[in-house]
């Protein structure tokens, strides 16, 4: 690491932590449930008990997505051999800066008070800045391993300020549902990272070929990451939907189309493969597809069947997406996707939007009951005249948003991040955390690193570098 780099990287972290600490005391404030004043709030609305109190319905969900952002994402990008300390590592950087810029931001757009013009924060806001958060790991997915630890940050300060716009398009004037992301956050996410690793394209990046790959250690590490993303991924979709009904709808449905998932998954990487074998990159990252795709209908009434239909078709399209997509995706659109987001987040992500769409549109009273239409899509206020039809319109256009902030905002990001002042790492030195880290321990021997860079069966998919070719 130059000089350069080993000064730009503190300075950039102590005063953006500096700038946090001013910004904060100017705009941020406890909400009502969290500040000492909850006590009079209670005698003032007749409230008899602390169990009502916001913190004791949404801390369990918040602690399963706070583990999915720092554990789950972190871990599932470990599959490469020489860079988990990275995958990890800058996973809980990134995450760790953008969540209290996606504190500010958030409260700019959605919950500012005019009167005072402080911003009021609560277990909920905490659940929605790791949501924001989120759309910047997924897009760290597709650039893992080939960009500096500033690049992150810059790339995450950008990606939240363009979530948090696109979100309250989303949610406040389109007035669409997305409980558990699949528009505002993976469609979103997986287009920032897929046209910032376009933009930031190396044409040279296989003299880094040896690092590409993976071993059976960096693989199990890697599924570790997949096993808590699957386990908690009913909470992440259910998070923030309204108590009740809704919230145990959403748990019920992303628990059936992660179960059919798994099954597609493993049915394809099965088919795919000369010999019947699985795949672990598959069984990594194409498991988790149905719990993306079902994020914004998870609290809609699209029946227990219905979600294991879900799940059924995305189990197949993101597994197709690694074996045919992929390769169409780096040598015909120059787009070199470490992680395939493409295939996890963003495709599956924009089936989750058609699939909200449909649901929302073919909504009925008979189904929902009057008042369970106006509880589930928020038919109240300036919407209180909107027809699920509209509803279902409205929902398109919200993915279509998301899609334009997603390949518009990351090709404006990628020109800013292609500058040649961000300290990168050099095309031979690419997915190697010597680059960035104090590695103590000893390197493989020649011989091994020989063995593991035979030519791979599929030379486009990074995961799989360390396979021999089939005889």
């Amino acid at each position: 690491m130059n000089t350069n780099i080993r000064l730009t990287l503190p300075v950039v972290c102590f005063v953006w932590q500096i700038a946090m600490i001013i910004l904060f005391g100017v705009f941020i404030r406890y909400d009502e449930e969290s500040d000492t004043h909850w006590v009079e709030t209670k005698a003032h609305d007749n409230i008899t008990s602390d169990i009502e109190n916001d913190f004791y319905f949404r801390y369990p969900s918040f602690q399963d997505v706070h583990v999915m952002i720092f554990v789950g994402f972190g871990f599932l990008m470990t599959f490469l051999k020489r860079y988990s300390f990275g995958a990890v590592g800058f996973n809980f950087l990134i995450a760790s800066f953008g969540l209290q810029w996606a504190l500010l931001m958030q409260g700019w757009f959605h919950s500012l008070d005019p009167q005072t013009g402080k911003i009021f924060i609560g277990v909920e806001s905490l659940i929605n800045a790791d949501f924001c958060v989120a759309g910047c790991l997924i897009a760290y997915g597709a650039v893992l391993g080939k960009v500096s630890p500033v690049q992150l940050l810059v790339m995450t300060l950008f990606g939240v300020t363009l979530f948090a716009v696109e979100e309250y398009i989303i949610l406040n004037l389109l007035h669409a549902r997305d409980a558990g992301g699949s528009m505002v956050i993976h469609t979103f996410g997986g287009y920032y990272g897929l046209a910032i690793s376009r933009v930031l394209y190396r044409p040279n990046l296989h003299q880094s070929k040896r690092m590409q790959g993976s071993v059976y250690h960096s693989d199990t590490f890697a599924m570790i990451g997949t096993l808590f993303l699957w386990m908690f991924w009913p909470s992440f979709n259910s998070a923030i939907t309204d108590h009740g009904d809704g919230q145990h709808r959403a748990v019920i449905n992303t628990y059936l189309c992660l179960a059919s998932t798994v099954l597609t998954t493993v049915a394809i990487s099965s088919l795919s493969q000369k010999t019947g074998k699985l795949d672990m990159v598959h069984i990594q990252n194409s498991t988790l597809a149905g719990g993306v795709a079902l994020g914004t209908a998870a609290e809609f009434m699209i029946s227990p069947y219905g979600a294991l239909i879900v799940g059924f078709f995305c189990g197949i399209i993101s597994t197709m997406g690694y074996i045919f997509i992929s390769p169409f995706l780096e040598k015909t659109l120059k787009i070199q996707d470490t992680c395939g987001i493409h295939n996890l987040h963003a495709m599956p992500g924009v089936i989750g939007g058609i699939v909200g769409a449909i649901t929302a549109a073919a909504a009925s009273e008979s189904v929902y009951g009057k008042q369970g239409l106006i509880n589930t899509f928020d038919f109240t206020g300036d919407f209180k005249d909107r027809t699920v039809l509209t509803q279902g319109g409205y929902q398109a256009a919200g993915m279509c948003v998301s899609i334009v902030f997603g390949v518009v905002g990351g090709a404006i990001v990628g020109s800013i991040l292609k500058l040649p002042i961000w300290g990168d790492p050099a095309d031979e030195n690419c997915f190697d955390d010597e680059v960035y880290w104090e590695v103590r321990e000893p390197l493989p021997d020649e011989e091994e690193e020989h063995q593991e860079s035979i030519p791979p069966i599929l030379e486009y998919n990074n995961h799989m570098i360390h396979k021999q070719q089939d005889l």
